[in-house]
């Protein structure tokens, strides 16, 4: 769940972990949608024969796909500061896709603050780091750096 929070209390959550998301089964209707909405229909995502004998035993969710579920992820664990009367997407730093997530597996996000900075005018730049880990696997599906802009009130 987001919290709300004033602005002095989330600079003190910088370098903490802001939470950890429920986790997320990643169906191959999913996978099939997304393919759909991106037209990558890579055979080693959507056709479950061929995968099935390919490099992964079975189709995975496109890279993308599991990169795309931040904003999702952050909603249910992220911090909003006092005041904030919008939010967009400002960018990804760093983003590494470090292991395929199999169809049928669970992945979770742990979030990271990382940076706060007020750029005027009445907005705050704030960036967190995702780690995005598949149930059961030592090593992560996704790692990325994400720069929210928070348009807070004026006046």
């Amino acid at each position: 769940m987001t919290r709300i929070l004033p602005l002095h209390e989330i600079k003190k959550l910088v370098g903490s972990e802001a939470g950890k998301s429920d986790w997320l089964l990643i169906d191959q209707d999913r996978v099939n949608r997304f393919a759909d909405c991106t037209e990558d229909h890579q055979w080693i995502h959507v056709d479950e024969e061929k995968a099935a004998k390919g490099p992964f035993g079975k189709t995975i969710a496109h890279g993308f796909l599991t990169l795309s579920l931040i904003p999702y992820f952050s909603s249910e664990m992220g911090v909003v500061p006092e005041g904030a009367v919008m939010t967009i997407n400002y960018g990804l730093n760093k983003v590494r896709l470090l292991n395929p997530v199999p169809v049928g597996s669970r992945i979770r996000d742990v979030m990271v603050i990382t940076d706060v900075a007020e750029k005027g005018q009445g907005r705050l730049l704030v960036t967190t780091t995702h780690t995005i880990e598949i149930e059961g696997k030592e090593k992560p599906a996704c790692v990325a750096e994400a720069l929210m802009m928070f348009m807070m009130e004026q006046g």
